[in-house]
C-alpha cells in the first residue's frame, strides 16, 4: 500500500522521498507508480531550490561536457566560435568568449546562456 503523497519539509522527508523515487526509478510508463515517480520528483526538485544553492558550471567545462555528452567535435564548434585556432584558444582558456559566441552557442546548440555568460578564469600568454 502508498502512503499517501505530501510536501517535503525537512531533511528526513527529502531522504525518504529520495529513497522511494530509488525504488519507483523503473516504474512503467502509465502505471500509478509512473505518476507517484512523477510526483515525487517534481517535490523533490522544489525542496532541493528552496535549500540547496547549487551553482552553474564553468562556462568551458559546460561546453566541453555538451560536446562529450552529444557526440561533438570541436571542430563542429568552429561554426560557432571562428577558426580551429580559436576553438582551441577558447577551450585551452586562452581567450574570453565573446557576446555573439555565446549568442551563437546559446541559440544553435542550446547551452545556458546564464551559463556561458559567467566569469571565468582565462590564461594569458607570456609576451
Amino acid at each position: 500500500m502508498l502512503v499517501k503523497v505530501k510536501p517535503i519539509k525537512s531533511e528526513a522527508d527529502y531522504e525518504d522521498a529520495l529513497a522511494e523515487i530509488e525504488q519507483l526509478f523503473d516504474a512503467k510508463p502509465g502505471t500509478s507508480e509512473a505518476d507517484r515517480l512523477e510526483i515525487l520528483i517534481a517535490l523533490v526538485e522544489t525542496f532541493e531550490n528552496q535549500h540547496y544553492d547549487i551553482p552553474l558550471p564553468d562556462p568551458i567545462e559546460a561546453i566541453l561536457y555538451f560536446l562529450e555528452s552529444r557526440g561533438l567535435t570541436r571542430r563542429e564548434l568552429e561554426l560557432y566560435l571562428g577558426s580551429r585556432a580559436r576553438v582551441s584558444e577558447i577551450l585551452n582558456r586562452r581567450r574570453p568568449l565573446s557576446l555573439e559566441m555565446i549568442r551563437r552557442l546559446h541559440r544553435n546548440l542550446g547551452i545556458p546562456a546564464e551559463v556561458l555568460i559567467q566569469p571565468y578564469e582565462v590564461l594569458h600568454q607570456a609576451s
